[in-house]
């Protein structure tokens, strides 16, 4: 059950109204960083988990994100709020009306198609969709995802604080930013204290690979650290060693029945493509000097 507090978590304070940068906090209201998905990522997670304390946190983390979304809408409602009173009762020139609607990005578009107001969709106008969510239902993997996401909106919220000046909107970007600091770390701690949470699931990893390191990209660059050198691994350069891992003849094989061997070859006889075979063809009639001419063509004396 959830009540509506008036007052928002953080106060919003924008010094001017600003159609374009609007645009661009929208990023965070309907995008795939943006809160609303935090919000039902941590929501739907939280139903479903077993664990009575995770749940607790998943509910609070997804409660607080719904906040950060009014947060963020109403910045965007203030950074919008004269164009859309002018837009409403068309208080200037056509020109200057037009002038201040495209002030930046796709604010235009946002005047026109929602009046101002906080549309679900990205800083693109992209319309915000349940595929933002990656959730898939083992505590291990999606407390991984979860950790990652926090970090994806930390940086958005780092480079919308980077493109304005207003102090306002600034002060209430660094609170949401800094919050995503805060629920990184809920959600690191909240993995650790899983004791078997490496790796995801309940399947074990086969030995044979499970520390095999393929240095399969070679050449200038190549480099060793903690990640592909030391105890931890075994590392394989030899590209003959990289094939077929497993031992086998590596090559895909299936067992077919009497009758589908039959009409596979019948299929493979009919497309078998003849090597000698070379016709002029369109690419040569069309293809100029260094076009990729294949043929050679008799041409008519000049």
């Amino acid at each position: 059950m959830f009540m509506h507090n008036k007052k928002l978590m953080y106060t919003v304070r924008v010094a001017e109204p600003n159609p374009g940068l609007a645009t661009l906090m929208l990023e965070q209201f309907g995008g795939p960083q943006g809160e609303l998905a935090a919000a039902m990522r941590y929501f739907t997670q939280g139903l479903a988990d077993e664990d009575v304390g995770r749940r607790d946190l998943l509910m609070d983390i997804a409660t607080e994100e719904l906040s950060h979304l009014e947060v963020i809408g109403s910045i965007v409602a203030m950074l919008n709020r004269g164009a859309k009173g002018r837009l409403a009762e068309a208080a200037e020139e056509e020109a200057d009306l037009y002038a201040s609607m495209t002030s930046g990005g796709d604010s235009h578009t946002m005047s026109i198609l929602y009046g101002g107001g906080t549309a679900l969709v990205n800083s693109s106008g992209v319309p915000w969709t349940a595929a933002y969510i990656d959730s898939i239902g083992d505590p291990a993997c999606d407390l991984r995802s979860n950790i990652a996401a926090e970090a994806r909106a930390k940086i958005v919220y780092e480079r919308l604080i980077n493109v304005t000046d207003d102090p306002g909107v600034k002060d209430a970007l660094r609170f949401l930013m800094t919050r995503e600091v805060a629920h990184q770390k809920a959600f690191e701690k909240a993995l650790y204290a899983i004791p078997a949470n490496f790796p995801p699931g309940k399947l074990p990893a086969d030995p044979a690979f499970a520390d095999v390191y393929f240095d399969m990209s070679q050449g200038e660059g190549n480099t060793s650290g903690p990640w592909n050198s030391g105890e931890l691994w075994d590392v394989v350069e030899d590209r003959e060693s990289q094939a077929a891992v497993d031992g086998g003849d590596g090559h895909a094989t299936v067992d077919l029945g009497r009758a589908e061997m039959k009409a596979v070859e019948a299929f493979a006889a009919r497309t078998r493509s003849d090597p000698d075979a070379d016709p002029v063809t369109g690419a040569d009639l069309g293809a100029g000097p260094g076009a990729g001419r294949t043929t050679p063509l008799e041409t008519p004396d000049a």
